[in-house]
């Protein structure tokens, strides 16, 4: 009975802190998203409106369904570009694989910095003044140089793309590492062995095999795309207008900028659902059964 009440006593400080700092906040944003949540507004914070906010977001927001818009692409983008990058690289990488010692080194800087320098760095390199990108364009692409990047919302939607795969490419791809090294070699050896090409032993060995350690990294990489924020934040703040204002940062403008709390938060909780799901599908990848 002692080793019984012992257990519980050690879990107990985990449990009170995540309660503080994660299950409690969700319980008063979810509060918060059915009132009218003015901070101008003495106790607005406790006028209750219902489901009038999502509707709101639904039926009268262009601003809305442009950030869900942002967000859906740039989720797409990232992640098929990310995956298949990284993929590449996991293969050279791997044990026998090609300049495996020259990219590993490679895959440091992008791992070692966070989101917010990748963004501001990128936002210097691409200044049409004095951008590492315009300097690299005036001597080889003339044609390029001198372009102001992030004043277009097409190439600024395209370099926050960029930014986002350079700095997720490093973490996938040791993941994929990880995966590779995993797989049986004699399968492998075994394809070859029947004259398999390399392309064969690809597709119908190494990928289905990998094929669990794939949908980890793809669902991880959706998760972490639809809540971006801070890159795109020290980026491009969400513009020019609100070409690459993707929906976290829709909430973090309304929330903070305007003062509408309530809004903020209801937009905040349909954001939750897509990653209720994905979340549901990590954790059946990941505690699957053999």
């Amino acid at each position: 009975m002692r080793d019984a009440t012992l257990k519980y006593l050690l879990v107990l400080p985990a449990v009170l802190v995540v309660l503080a700092t994660a299950i409690w906040p969700l319980i008063e944003s979810l509060r918060l998203s059915f009132t009218v949540g003015r901070l101008n507004r003495p106790g607005s914070l406790d006028q209750y409106l219902g489901f009038e906010n999502f509707a709101w977001a639904f039926l009268y927001e262009p601003a809305f369904w442009n950030s869900v818009t942002v967000t859906a692409i740039y989720t797409v983008l990232t992640v098929a570009l990310t995956t298949i990058l990284a993929l590449g690289l996991a293969l050279l990488l791997a044990p026998g694989g090609r300049f495996r010692s020259g990219v590993q080194a490679l895959l440091i800087l992008p791992f070692a910095m966070s989101p917010a320098l990748i963004g501001v760095s990128f936002r210097f390199m691409f200044n049409p003044e004095f951008g590492l990108f315009d300097a690299f364009f005036g001597v080889m692409i003339p044609p390029l140089a001198d372009v102001s990047w992030l004043a277009d919302p097409v190439l600024a939607f395209a370099v926050c793309v960029m930014a986002d795969v350079w700095g997720w490419i490093p973490f996938l791809t040791l993941v994929l590492i990880g995966g590779l090294a995993s797989i049986p070699q004699d399968t492998i050896e075994a394809a070859q062995v029947d004259g398999a090409s390399g392309w064969r032993v690809f597709r119908d060995v190494t990928l289905p095999q990998l094929a669990p350690v794939l949908g980890v990294v793809v669902i991880l990489k959706s998760i972490f795309s639809l809540k971006t924020f801070d890159q795109i934040f020290m980026l491009t703040n969400g513009g020019p207008g609100t070409a690459t204002q993707t929906l976290s940062h829709y909430i973090y403008f309304n929330g903070m900028k305007y003062g509408q709390i309530g809004y903020a938060a209801s937009v905040a909780w349909l954001m939750v659902i897509p990653m209720i799901f994905l979340t549901y599908a990590y954790a059946r990848f990941v505690f699957r059964r053999p």
